[in-house]
């Protein structure tokens, strides 16, 4: 069951880095979307992939520097408030960049591949903070 109040959500974060290496990648036309991308993105200027590092540089795609996915495993409702405000939050004040995107079960944090560890224990510290409230 989805969960929605603001505490329960960061208290259930439970962040887990994925091992891989992701990049985003813009590209324009249409065409054969590779079966291994995270997202595609839709926007007027062309089309964003999220794709595996090795898949994009497979397929020529211009990519963003590497990144790591942080999957918050808590099953947050969409209409929740407040979950990627106290991410972004904790992150900032570390001085990490960060880019949400939101899934219909979990919300995936992809951050630069050398703030990786980290961003990880920033989220961390904010569950246990949260936990301990």
């Amino acid at each position: 069951m989805p969960v929605k109040d603001t505490h329960a959500m960061i208290a259930g974060m439970t962040p887990v880095l994925d091992p891989g290496d992701w990049v985003f990648c813009a590209v324009t036309g249409a065409g054969a979307l590779p079966a291994d991308a995270f997202a595609v993105i839709q926007e007027a200027e062309g089309t964003t992939l999220i794709l595996p590092q090795a898949t994009a540089q497979a397929g020529g795609y211009d990519s963003s520097p590497v990144m790591k996915k942080i999957t918050l495993e808590v099953n947050s409702d969409l209409e929740g408030v407040g979950l990627t405000a106290a991410v972004a939050t904790a992150l900032a004040a570390q001085d990490i960049p960060c880019n949400v995107v939101a899934g219909y079960h979990h919300d995936h944090i992809f951050v630069p591949q050398g703030m990786a560890g980290a961003a990880y224990a920033a989220l961390q510290t904010v569950q246990e903070a949260a936990q301990g409230a």
